[in-house]
């Protein structure tokens, strides 16, 4: 085991990260906890959320703090107001999407640590504003062992994140004609 220093760390210390509409502030990287864990703050936009995905090597805990998100796990979809917990271990399929009328705020938790660097990167690689690089994307994906399935949050509903972002190319994460053809994807979706 890693003997990490204590330490204290104010919100607005933490440079903020954006990422398709979210932003996140590290209050725990994985280099402060030894890599047992990252801890951080996300700040979701009215009907913007992540489509649905898998971290094949990452446990997620979120507790909303303010607003209300709607959570799809493993195919049921959960309303969260504030004061809710939802935990999302790795290899589960997730997404979320704020349905409150502003922007809706979370804790989280990732174990192990080290989620940052995904977020990091894939706000590098948004920051032109317009559609991704496809390959890119897949790559980013693939190097954080993330694998994207629709793009959309719960029920099929669009935010922020939109049609393609984690796994799919033109016409969405399915791609055009279904979903065969999503490198990275389940192998019952490859055609």
């Amino acid at each position: 085991m890693t003997v990490t220093p204590a330490c204290v760390v104010h919100l607005d210390d933490v440079k903020p990260i954006k990422w398709a509409g979210e932003v996140g502030r590290w209050l725990l990287r994985g280099e402060d906890t030894g890599g047992l864990f990252s801890f951080f703050e996300v700040t979701t936009p009215p009907g913007g959320g992540p489509p649905l995905h898998i971290h094949e090597t990452v446990d997620e805990t979120f507790f909303v703090i303010e607003g209300q998100y709607e959570f799809e796990l493993d195919g049921a979809v959960h309303k969260v107001p504030q004061g809710g917990l939802v935990y999302g271990p790795r290899g589960m399929e997730h997404a979320f999407v704020n349905t409150w009328d502003r922007p809706s705020k979370m804790l989280c938790i990732a174990t192990p640590g080290g989620i940052e660097d995904w977020f990091e990167q894939l706000g590098v690689l948004l920051e032109g504003g317009g559609p991704p690089d496809w390959e890119k994307m897949q790559a980013l994906a693939r190097k954080h062992n993330v694998v994207g399935l629709r793009g959309a949050g719960p029920g099929g509903r669009g935010g922020t994140n939109g049609p393609g972002l984690l796994g799919g190319g033109p016409g969405g994460p399915a791609g055009p004609g279904g979903p065969g053809g999503r490198p990275g994807g389940r192998p019952e979706d490859r055609g």
